[in-house]
């Protein structure tokens, strides 16, 4: 039986205006439950104060007022939220498919990640696709998810060097993680396809095509359908 989310909390002071509340050091998918639940009862039951929060894999990043909260006060206050963790009810996640064309102009990483991990492209593609991947929290611009985890098979390290420009669309992957890039941007993930969806649009009520929590599989699609998506 696992421990309790109470017990396994821990308290650290971030700056003088934040705190972070970690789960553990690992990114698990029960540690990242107990991130959402904790950030779904301070947003239904806020904390004076407490001006923002920021989740992660594992932990929550709490931004507070330093003329209304001390770090050893907002974790008194946050003790009792703690105990009832386990009663908060998590929504069923939506599911998402994000097509993505492999391979070629888009996807100029494949063939070498496939020689480091003795297979052909066609089985990291298999490898990529068989998994519903969570989506763990959003940063590095809006829209990004990152989504965890690869099947152990294809944990990859990322790039020496980090590209100067990744185009919009771009799958990639880094570490056990892997993710789409709503922007052109610099970036270092090694790119396996692209996707001709948009993952952020401002004009849409959910910007963000992903959210916190969300289950995510990726479709193969041909160029030509790539094609016609985009259009």
């Amino acid at each position: 039986m696992s421990a309790p989310a109470a017990d396994l909390a821990r308290f650290q002071p971030a700056s003088d205006q934040s705190l972070l509340v970690y789960f553990g050091q690992q990114i698990t998918l029960e540690a990242h439950q107990h991130v959402m639940r904790l950030l779904r009862l301070l947003e239904s039951e806020p904390v004076a104060g407490i001006r923002n929060l920021h989740p992660a894999y594992c932990s929550l990043l709490i931004q507070f007022d330093a003329l209304k909260l001390a770090h050893d006060g907002l974790e008194r206050i946050l003790r009792p939220y703690l105990d009832r963790l386990e009663d908060v009810h998590l929504p069923e996640p939506q599911r998402v498919e994000i097509p993505v064309c492999y391979g070629g102009e888009y996807g100029p990483d494949l063939d070498e990640i496939a020689a480091m991990h003795n297979m052909t492209p066609a089985q990291v593609i298999e490898l990529h696709t068989s998994v519903a991947y969570e989506v763990y929290f959003l940063g590095f611009v809006p829209g990004f998810a990152y989504l965890g985890e690869l099947p152990p098979a294809l944990v990859t390290p990322r790039l020496a060097a980090p590209r100067r420009r990744v185009p919009a669309g771009s799958v990639g992957i880094a570490g056990s993680q892997t993710g789409v890039y709503p922007f052109a941007t610099p970036g270092g993930w090694r790119l396996l396809g692209r996707t001709p969806i948009q993952m952020f649009q401002p004009n849409r009520s959910a910007m963000s095509l992903l959210s916190i929590g969300d289950r995510v599989r990726f479709v193969p699609i041909t160029q030509e359908q790539f094609a016609a998506r985009e259009k």
